[in-house]
């Protein structure tokens, strides 16, 4: 069986790909102290020790605001570390999947993003993950590029549990309103990637190599998403100071941060489920999952 090779095995896609990439072959799940992606040697050693058939590569720094003075470190972990892997998948003739961000993108579009849309990040996070995709480009043809936003999960820190968490402590609640993107499980965006590697190992299928958006359907705001998340708590009974109705809507400039944020932050999908035949999901049906899961 393939040996699959998962970076960042701490993160919230990473803690997924180890369960849903499971049946699929030998996995090889590393920390940040086993592959730390800063330090170009620790990567290669890591690669040449394990001689994986498939590299997936959720590992990133995705502090948004501290990038904007942890420029070096952010361009080495996102721009610079998946050129090193891309060129290892190279000459090993390996598949390399690697994860993207809608902050590729300014958010002024005023639909949904195709994966062919030109490029135009507004922060350092944003230039260092299209980097790293450039990066990969340059160097292997053998890659899936999946961009995606929002990722929410059980295990790990992300807006979802920062809601709740403050819904314990507060009465009462601001949160923005006029970003708009879909909130999209860690553990759908694992469950797909193993769709995808099923269908790379097919020997008669041919596989179209390339970068595809991947979030859940629909939409909604940070503000909507919020109330939404406090609403199940509620119905499943979790001890709250909050209610879903003390929470106010308010603009992006109202509640300012180092680095700006895509107004849009909408993926287009069609591209993957047309070349994979993938159905994906309501993004309110992956964050009920969350919140039960949190609550058992």
């Amino acid at each position: 069986m393939s040996r699959i090779l998962i970076t960042g095995a701490n993160g919230q896609v990473g803690f997924e790909l180890k369960r849903a990439l499971a049946p699929l072959g030998e996995v090889i799940a590393l920390t940040r102290q086993e592959m730390d992606l800063a330090d170009p040697a620790s990567v290669l050693a890591a690669l040449d020790r394990h001689q994986p058939a498939i590299i997936v590569n959720p590992a990133a720094y995705t502090a948004v605001d501290k990038a904007e003075t942890e420029v070096e470190l952010a361009m080495a972990v996102n721009a610079q570390a998946p050129g090193v892997i891309a060129e290892w998948a190279e000459r090993h003739d390996a598949l390399l999947i690697h994860y993207s961000t809608d902050y590729v993108f300014d958010g002024r579009k005023e639909g949904a993003y195709c994966e062919d849309d030109a490029v135009n990040p507004q922060s350092v996070y944003g230039c260092s993950k299209w980097e790293g995709e450039e990066a990969i480009r340059a160097r292997t043809a053998h890659h899936l590029i999946l961009r995606t936003s929002w990722v929410v999960g059980a295990h790990g820190g992300n807006f979802l549990k920062t809601i709740l968490r403050l819904a314990h402590e507060r009465d009462s609640l601001n949160v923005v309103a006029d970003q708009i993107g879909a909130p999209t499980p860690a553990a759908l965006i694992a469950d797909v990637t193993a769709q995808l590697i099923s269908r790379y190992r097919l020997p008669t299928h041919k596989f179209d190599y390339g970068t595809y958006h991947l979030t859940a359907s629909g939409e909604t705001s940070w503000f909507e998403y919020a109330r939404f998340v406090v609403q199940l708590a509620e119905q499943q009974r979790y001890p709250l100071r909050l209610a879903a109705s003390a929470i106010r809507p308010i603009p992006t400039s109202g509640y300012p941060l180092p680095a700006p944020r895509p107004a849009n932050s909408r993926l287009d999908c069609s591209k993957l489920s047309r070349h994979f035949g993938l159905a994906l999901p309501h993004w309110q049906q992956g964050v009920a999952h969350v919140v039960t899961q949190l609550y058992k």
